[in-house]
């Protein structure tokens, strides 16, 4: 799986988790799972994000350091 799948699967899972979020909020349920989950895959995509910015700002200085 590409670096632009994954993040295309991300997005999708945190859209899903939104919902699920919204429609607890409706009913007046508890979505604490639900916000750990959300948060989890925030971060995942935030640091893919970061790590391809850094590979594009300084591609040759990290690739002498990930072999």
């Amino acid at each position: 799986m590409s670096q632009v799948q994954y993040l295309k699967a991300l997005e999708r899972e945190i859209q899903e988790i939104n919902k699920k979020i919204d429609l607890k909020i409706l009913r007046g349920e508890s979505y604490a799972k639900e916000a750990r989950d959300h948060r989890l895959l925030l971060k995942k995509v935030r640091y893919n994000a970061r790590r391809n910015f850094m590979q594009r700002v300084f591609p040759t200085f990290l690739s002498a350091f990930s072999s």
